[in-house]
């Protein structure tokens, strides 16, 4: 039987949510020349792909943090697959916003602020991880006992893994670097040359 990871690597190709440029990488607004780019917010758009995605989350979450008592997505991408999943799991939702907001209440987080309370941060993408720890921090200074993360995909970058350990917090991801690179090849939307380029960019 296909994994979770596979599954949602082939997903992800198929409606060029994850794309991959060997030959041309793209820039991120790192500065980061990358042969690869994520868009998951397409996912929203292709119904079958985003039940995938969501069931996929909610799964991820019942097995790794079974005691989560609200989920937060990040401002924006994760709000929507934060919304359903909380649908799905049945569970209060909120999100945290960039920056606090610049008039009424000013708030961060929006929603019930979960002083107290198991959280599970819902992200869509987990690159050098500074916006997901910005986000963990935030609820943590309202007192939020932060399970962790749970994301659509992850680079797999040592510096964002680095920095997750250095906050103490968890991330699991429904697919990765790795797995989408060997479903890329084997479904034909890279060859052999281009797949060791890719490759090299994770090291």
């Amino acid at each position: 039987m296909e994994n979770l990871e596979s599954k949602v690597a082939k997903a992800l190709l198929s409606i060029k949510a994850v794309f991959l440029r060997p030959n041309d990488p793209f820039t991120w607004a790192s500065g980061i020349k990358s042969p690869i780019y994520c868009d998951n917010r397409l996912t929203l758009s292709y119904p079958e792909v985003r039940k995938i995605i969501e069931n996929g989350l909610a799964q991820i979450i019942k097995e790794n943090y079974p005691d989560c008592e609200v989920l937060m997505g990040t401002s924006t991408a994760g709000i929507p697959h934060a919304a359903i999943v909380s649908e799905i799991l049945n569970l209060p939702m909120g999100y945290v916003r960039g920056e606090n907001k610049s008039h009424g209440r000013n708030n961060k987080i929006e929603g019930v602020v979960p002083t107290g309370k198991k959280v599970v941060v819902v992200e869509d993408l987990i690159s050098t991880g500074g916006s997901s720890i910005e986000v963990v921090k935030a609820l943590r200074d309202v007192g939020a006992d932060v399970l962790g993360i749970a994301s659509i995909f992850t680079y797999g970058l040592p510096k964002g893994i680095e920095k997750l350990k250095e906050a103490n917090c968890k991330n699991v991801s429904l697919s990765n670097f790795n797995v989408l690179a060997e479903v890329a090849l084997e479904e034909g939307y890279i060859n052999q040359e281009e797949y060791e380029i890719v490759k090299k960019f994770r090291g």
